[in-house]
């Protein structure tokens, strides 16, 4: 051996790992915020058209599409863009964006039926990508990286380092959000759990424009929507990995790509032993030290519901499908039941039984004793309404355009409705002889709750379906039935006729509505820092208070509730308070962790249950 030779040999040895394992250059091709429409031609004929150039371009390894794939999420268009991507001559992999988790009716179900799945995993020619979903689901609020998503990354970069990260074999995460503040609530929680691997780049969507950013130091790219521009052209990114860097290019229908970012492999932008650069704020609880969690148990999965209480029972849905009694006392896990997919609305539990519906397409009854299967309704698509059970009958609806009332002991279904246009998530408000709920088709619905025959539909001059009356949790008093809607305004509707007693914009308040106990006033949140009263009296809207708690941009459809004369709430970012319900004074606040709280159900008027988007379910407790 010369000495030419043995130098060769030893630099090879000398190499890092990861590179060692990446030796061919490779193209390959992101599209990103398609906005597939059923009522607009457009983006369809602008997805063609990419993909023709594509199919043209040479030397394209394969083509990542990072999100907001469709404007609604419906099924029929998610179809149609399979077809329409199908026709790409070369391996695709696709990501879910917020258009595909909000407002689908098949709650991200139909999403995964379709393209196989909400995440991704492949390696190609030495390099690992990810693709997951940065959320929400069904619910206005900021993207989030679930749990068991998380885990998922962790193992999937273990496996490809064969357990020991500091081989740095390279990684290419696919989001549609990027991973940071006022986009992800726990973007720490990302940037801390993959830090350790040797991340190369992030690569999302979700602005329509070209943005080079850092994720706590890692290296972020977001890449312009495939719809035209101003001059009419769509568009889409292309990359070339080489062995020692990865060139961005944007490039335009008709004509030459232009590169516009550049990152290198072997360079090293961030301490993978540090830790995220910025960290939610806690401080607000120093200021209520009175406040404590009682328990607190991380599921490990994410969670979309509140939680539902019997006795000495909660009962718990979460995203992997699985309904879970805990103890009320301490929390202690007691069964677990599992449905086959996610449970997005919240059960209901009365004479020892647990009523959910799953997106596995059936409505359960369960013994809350021991989780067992009582009896079970079929639907036609996924159960993704929260139940309210009232004098042993249950009444939910679903994606099927179906709302049912069932006899909880039974399982019989006594009744059903099927002139629904749009999806359910809402908790039907059941009062005197009706039950009411709205979908998302611009209406909400008044039903006999005897037989489930149509009363009154109330529309309100909505045009959008974005404008639907449908996560709102509908409350009545004084003959009036009450929500708030995305267009940001309270109504006040005639129980009887389903006519607008009176509607306004004037606090900006969106999707949360909430009843005091004596039925003298509607709760709502605004869209900044405050909480509104109006008074159920009159017929005209009369304000009686407002109170800023300070809790920021809102628009998450948490709803209030009010126990004992305090009126509890929460926020997309972790906060629970709680107000005097006559003149709305702050009493306290108490932040559990920076995503979705869902509704929080008060025991009386110092305890409550809550759930959090982040798997935690717990019981929060103040000192008299």
């Amino acid at each position: 051996m010369n000495r030419r030779q043995f130098f060769l040999i030893l630099l090879t040895c000398l190499l890092p790992l990861g590179m060692q394992a990446q030796q061919e250059t490779f193209r390959f091709a992101q599209l990103t915020d398609l906005h597939l429409s059923p009522r607009n031609a457009n983006p369809t004929e602008d997805l063609l058209r990419s993909v023709a150039q594509l199919n043209a371009t040479d030397s394209l390894d394969f083509v990542l599409i990072t999100g907001d794939v469709t404007e609604e999420g419906d099924r029929a268009t998610m179809e149609k863009l399979k077809t329409c991507l199908d026709l790409l001559k070369m391996p695709y992999y696709i990501a879910l964006g917020n258009h595909e988790t909000k407002w689908s009716d098949s709650g991200c179900t139909a999403f995964s039926e379709i393209f196989g799945g909400d995440r991704f995993k492949f390696e190609h020619k030495g390099i690992l990508f990810l693709g997951f979903n940065s959320g929400p689901l069904m619910r206005m609020a900021y993207g989030h990286v679930v749990p068991q998503d998380i885990n998922w990354m962790k193992e999937s970069m273990d496996a490809f380092n064969q357990g020991d990260p500091k081989r740095g074999k390279p990684v290419i995460l696919a989001t549609h959000y990027p991973m940071q503040e006022g986009d992800v609530d726990n973007w720490y929680d990302v940037t801390d759990a993959v830090r350790p691997y040797n991340v190369r780049l992030f690569i999302g969507g979700h602005y329509h424009s070209n943005r080079n950013l850092r994720y706590d130091g890692i290296p972020g790219i977001l890449m312009r929507s495939n719809l035209r521009d101003k001059e009419g052209k769509p568009g889409y990114g292309i990359y070339e990995v080489t062995q020692d860097s990865i060139r961005v290019y944007t490039q335009r229908i008709g004509e030459p790509p232009k590169k516009w970012a550049a990152f290198s492999l072997t360079r090293s932008y961030y301490d993978r032993n540090g830790k995220a650069e910025k960290y939610p704020d806690f401080s607000v609880n120093k200021e209520f030290p009175k406040v404590k969690e009682q328990w607190t148990v991380q599921t490990g999965a994410g969670i979309y519901c509140s939680p539902a209480v019997e006795k000495d029972k909660v009962f718990v849905g979460d995203d992997l499908g699985c309904l879970t009694a805990y103890t009320l006392k301490n929390g202690k896990k007691l069964w677990s039941f599992q449905s086959g997919k996610r449970i997005v609305g919240t059960p209901a539990a009365s004479e020892g039984i647990v009523v959910f519906g799953s997106a596995d397409r059936h409505i359960y009854g369960l013994s809350a004793k021991d989780g067992s299967q009582l009896w079970k309704v079929e639907a036609a698509e996924p159960v993704l309404g929260a139940v309210t059970i009232e004098n042993r009958i249950a009444y939910i609806g679903a994606s099927d355009h179906t709302f049912r009332a069932i006899d909880i002991h039974t399982g019989k279904v006594i009744w059903v409705y099927t002139g629904i246009k749009g999806y359910i998530e809402t908790k039907p408000l059941v009062t005197e002889d009706k039950v009411i709920f709205g979908a998302w088709d611009n209406t909400l619905y008044a039903l006999n709750k005897t037989d489930g025959k149509e009363l009154w539909k109330w529309t309100g001059g909505l045009t959008r379906m974005h404008f639907s009356p449908a996560a709102v949790w509908p409350v009545a008093a004084n003959g009036k039935v009450f929500i708030t809607d995305p267009q940001r305004a309270m109504t006040a509707i005639d129980i009887q006729t389903g006519n607008t007693v009176w509607r306004t914009f004037q606090s900006m308040v969106r999707e949360t509505i909430g009843l005091s106990e004596d039925h003298e006033r509607v709760y709502s949140k605004t869209m900044n820092d405050s909480i509104v009263c109006y008074s159920t009296l009159e017929d005209t809207p009369r304000e009686l208070w407002a109170s800023n708690v300070g809790f920021g941009y809102e628009h998450a459809p948490s709803m209030q509730a009010e126990k004992e004369g305090i009126m509890f709430g929460s926020t997309k970012e972790g906060l629970i308070f709680a107000l005097e319900g006559k003149t709305g004074k702050v009493l306290w606040k108490h932040k559990i962790g920076n995503s979705l709280i869902s509704t929080v159900v008060p025991l009386n008027g110092h305890e409550l249950l809550f759930t959090a988007t982040s798997g935690e379910v717990g019981l929060l407790k103040t000192k008299k």
